[in-house]
């Protein structure tokens, strides 16, 4: 949460105000706004999701909805939706789609409730996708696939930054766990780290300003509520994970998201809440040695304001606060943090000179998303004004990771055989926390927002090499823009050269299905990029020679 620019934040609360008459964004209403998956897999109906927040507040029915497709006629929709909690999420099924790119315009019809009678009032108030004071409608835009997203065989894709209702203050929230495990089903993920704030886990579900006794029974809840979730063995799998707030080599706070840690871990640094007195609450070490979990720099150089940096003390990564002297490393540099902007720029960049010194640390790819299914609704200047754009939506940029084989032991005669099966491929196997850790573990995966892009190791004509597999779907754009191969010489003095070569470029297009085989030679490491015909991106993690 940032009260300046350089944060991008989420589902707006436009209801906190200073102890004055006044606010810009304040309204006697619940905030209302429908919300979509960005995409349907097939065999998904599409879905909208109604998000109701303040009810507890303000109670309000909503009478009815009329949607709007292009090229057809509206439809009328009765909700008759008795609005009364904190946080409200309510699915609207909107019938089969065939394959296409779709806007809808949302049209609401609402009535405030009486709180003591429960009784409607008079005046029926009508809004376009949303009730946000002085932000223009926008239509809800969804893409219903003709396949399935591709994906390497034996990898598991998955959301690995994203918030839910757990984390709320002054002017964002996010979405239910439920409809996070929904969402990730309709676009096609295996699993979903809900990684709220740790600070927000220290004040109350009620009080967003108020600082509760104890984070633990919080953070315990929404653990609990993921555990329930996960008894459906049809549905992502679902993980509590944390962002957390540390300190830095400066001092500066910086984000680190963990993927299933034992427990809480504080980190209070720039929550907002304290005024000037944001210093970290523990420094990355320190934070480290509380856990075993796999602990990933979160969008390291995003760009931020300078009073950003003066009030909340945020600041950047540096190359000695991914704690590398110790047992316990950050494992992996969350640079692609739903756009590819200045932020993923220089943090490509950083993770590239880590490879450089021998750090073979994975690239990981997340949206940092507060509900946010379709677009981002934020407050722009808290009490003025709100803002809308395309960025941070849930489950567009994802980390796919390859998952451990299964080797089965069969006899044939006097003969031991070994089947390898890569998981996944029989019914009754499942993506979990331990599969999961097990694979971050690992050196192979990949980041992309459509095209599946990965490698494997294999003997080429009596030569140690690397195959790289790209695969895209027409969905995405088909054919590929280009297919670039990189790696970095070993000199003879056994160490890495400085800069990376281009072992192998396709700058020419390249079909949908291509396999390209490198040989090591005196490589340290090879990885590769490609670009889609319609601009959908996918970066590999490093192969090793060794």
């Amino acid at each position: 949460m940032s009260f300046f620019p350089g944060e991008k934040l989420r589902y707006a609360e436009t209801h906190f105000k200073f102890r004055l008459p006044w606010s810009l964004l304040y309204r006697p209403w619940p905030e209302i706004l429908a919300d979509a998956p960005f995409q349907f897999v097939p065999g998904e109906e599409p879905t909208l999701w109604i998000v109701v927040r303040d009810a507890h507040r303000f109670p309000t029915l909503i009478e009815k909805m009329e949607i709007q497709m292009a090229g057809a006629e509206s439809k009328t929709i009765d909700l008759q939706i008795r609005a009364t909690e904190q946080f409200g999420f309510y699915p609207v099924k909107i019938g089969t789609l065939a394959p296409g790119r779709y806007e809808i315009c949302c049209r609401f019809f609402a009535r405030r409730l009486d709180p003591a009678s429960g009784s409607t009032t008079d005046n029926v108030k009508t809004f376009n996708r949303w009730n946000y004071p002085g932000l223009r409608p926008a239509p809800l835009k969804f893409h219903v696939l003709a396949e399935n997203p591709p994906k390497a065989p034996g990898y598991a894709a998955g959301e690995t930054h994203c918030h839910t209702h757990y984390s709320a203050d002054h002017v964002e929230h996010g979405a239910a766990p439920k409809v996070l495990q929904q969402a990730a089903k309709a676009v096609g993920l295996d699993f979903v780290s809900c990684t709220d704030h740790a600070y927000d886990f220290a004040y109350t579900t009620e009080d967003y300003t108020k600082e509760a006794e104890s984070p633990m029974p919080r953070f315990q809840k929404l653990r609990d509520e993921i555990r329930q979730l996960n008894g459906n063995s049809s549905m992502p799998f679902m993980i509590a994970g944390e962002e957390v707030s540390a300190g830095n080599s400066k001092g500066e706070n910086v984000h680190v998201t963990v993927l299933g840690p034992e427990t809480y871990l504080p980190g209070l640094g720039d929550c907002g809440r304290n005024w000037l007195e944001n210093r970290p609450t523990l420094r990355i070490p320190k934070l480290m040695e509380m856990t075993t979990a796999h602990c990933f720099a979160a969008h390291p150089f995003q760009q931020m304001g300078l009073l950003e940096k003066w009030i909340f003390r945020r600041g950047y990564w540096k190359s000695k606060d991914l704690n590398l002297d110790a047992s316990h490393t950050i494992r992996g540099i969350q640079f692609w943090n739903g756009s590819r902007d200045e932020g993923f720029k220089l943090g490509r960049e950083f993770w590239i000179e880590q490879l450089g010194k021998g750090n073979y640390l994975l690239p990981i790819g997340g949206n940092d998303a507060h509900g946010d299914l379709n677009d981002t609704t934020a407050v722009s200047t808290p009490l003025f004004s709100l803002k809308h754009s395309q960025s941070h939506i849930f489950g567009k940029v994802r980390t796919v990771v390859k998952l451990d084989e299964r080797r089965n032991i069969r006899h044939s005669g006097l003969c031991p055989v070994v089947d390898v099966i890569p998981y996944g491929e029989t019914k009754d196997e499942r993506v979990s926390l331990d599969t999961l850790n097990a694979a971050f573990a690992g050196d192979n995966c990949y980041i992309t927002d459509g095209p599946a892009l990965w490698w494997e190791r294999d003997i080429v004509h009596g030569i140690k090499s690397i195959v790289f597999h790209a695969r895209n779907t027409s969905d995405f754009g088909g054919g590929f823009r280009y297919i670039r191969i990189y790696g970095r010489k070993r000199l003879p003095n056994g160490k890495l050269a400085r800069e990376e070569d281009v072992r192998m470029e396709s700058l020419v297009a390249a079909p949908s299905s291509t396999d390209i085989a490198v040989s090591l030679d005196n490589y340290a490491y090879l990885r590769a990029e490609c670009e889609s015909a319609s601009g959908h991106f996918a970066l590999t993690s490093a192969a090793k020679a060794d």
